[in-house]
């Protein structure tokens, strides 16, 4: 009876070592996770910002509304925006999604 309280007793315990690689198993966790989401999400965003830098007169763009516009002006953050014949808008910077490459119909 004396020896199976005993072993019941330390069987609980846990290492001295287990804290340790629990702290390193998060590490590699949260590293594993930087990796897989904020790294691409950081290099997409700079994409998004060169391709915003570039932009200028002249420019078919979208919207991150879905207006489809061409660029007339450029003022500081933002864009004039012709929409329609007669009709300009415009916009911050940061809602413009898309550039519209135009292709060469030959």
């Amino acid at each position: 009876m004396i020896q199976t309280t005993a072993l019941l007793g330390t069987a609980g315990m846990p290492s001295a070592g287990s804290g340790i690689s629990t702290l390193v198993m998060m590490l590699l966790f949260v590293a594993g996770m930087w990796f897989l989401m904020i790294a691409p999400q950081r290099k997409k965003q700079k994409e998004q910002e060169k391709m915003i830098n570039a932009l200028q007169s002249g420019d078919e763009v979208i919207t991150s509304c879905g207006i489809y516009g061409t660029i007339t002006n450029v003022k500081g953050d933002r864009f004039v925006l012709k929409i329609a014949d007669n009709t300009k808008i415009e916009m911050h910077r940061s809602f413009i999604q898309s550039k519209i490459e135009k292709k060469n119909e030959s």
